[in-house]
């Protein structure tokens, strides 16, 4: 099966060097490319890619525009977006995975993490780079230990603290004794419970309400 990606970024050579990465890959196709954020969600809509890849600031939409147009809450069918953007830490990345962003990735991170990027965000997950993990999730971060949230069981609230702290199903699965599809099926009764549509959202709630570390 064919990851069929957009990218959105108003510098030619970036676009051209995502283009050559990507292509690159066993299973994955740009499928097209916007310079600017009014094509972009234009030709997002129209093309209906497995992934969208968007820098923030870009003429005519920026990338937290084209992000709540394309994955936001009231989207009826929305599609995965992934923010690269250059700045470590600003206002825009944080209003972008508000807006519906399933990972954020820096443009000096390298291939590999583009590359991974993507594949998460296809899969379902998401990925937000290393480099700036630590500094995005204290942002979240208001204080101490949270209460239990009536609403999930232990083995949930487990779960949703290892979603803040980036891990994969696979990753949480490892660490707590079960299986994939058991992480899965963990991480999809946090979206319902909690009304979030992605793993971002998941992450921001655990480290806002000081949920993190009580696995």
């Amino acid at each position: 099966m064919i990851t069929r990606i957009v990218i959105a970024d108003d510098q030619d050579d970036v676009r051209g060097g995502f283009r050559i990465i990507l292509d690159a890959q066993p299973g994955m196709q740009v499928v097209g490319e916007a310079a600017d954020g009014v094509a972009a969600v234009e030709l997002a809509r129209r093309l209906r890619p497995d992934v969208v890849l968007t820098d923030v600031r870009m003429p005519g939409r920026d990338g937290v525009e084209v992000t709540r147009l394309l994955a936001g809450p009231d989207v009826p069918d929305p599609l995965r977006v992934v923010v690269v953007t250059t700045f470590d830490l600003d206002e825009y990345v944080h209003a972008a995975l508000r807006a519906g962003a399933c990972g954020f990735l820096l443009k000096r991170s390298g291939p590999a993490l583009l590359v991974e990027g993507v594949r998460a965000a296809a899969a379902g997950d998401a990925l937000i780079s290393p480099a700036i993990t630590a500094r995005l999730l204290d942002h979240f971060r208001t204080g101490g230990p949270g209460e239990p949230d009536p609403r999930l069981t232990e083995r949930e609230a487990q779960v949703a603290s290892l979603v803040a702290r980036g891990h994969t199903n696979a990753e949480i699965a490892a660490e707590l004794f079960i299986s994939p599809g058991t992480a899965k099926t963990h991480v999809a009764n946090l979206h319902r419970k909690l009304g979030f549509r992605n793993r971002v959202e998941i992450a921001a709630w655990a480290w806002e309400t000081g949920r993190v570390g009580q696995e």
